[in-house]
């Protein structure tokens, strides 16, 4: 079975109203951060999705959002 890039997946699944959800590692290769920094977010509210096994599923889209908003809450520095 061929992997498919985020974009593949989410033409693939645009027709049904659904979007892909990505795992940390791929939430990690996105923004390029690191695993602690993910780790740091979920604590601070970054949102999750629910899934029926084990591990972390995120919407991009509501991560999006997510980080706009904590980055518009930051101090401006002086």
């Amino acid at each position: 079975m061929a992997t498919q890039t985020l974009a593949e997946r989410s033409k693939t699944l645009a027709p049904t109203g659904l979007t892909p959800l990505l795992t940390t590692a791929q939430l990690m290769a996105y923004y390029g951060v690191s695993n602690w920094t993910v780790n740091e977010w979920v604590k601070a509210g970054c949102p999750l999705e629910d899934t029926p096994f084990r591990g972390r599923r995120f919407d991009l889209d509501r991560v999006k959002t997510w980080v706009s908003e904590q980055s518009q809450q930051l101090p401006a520095s002086a």
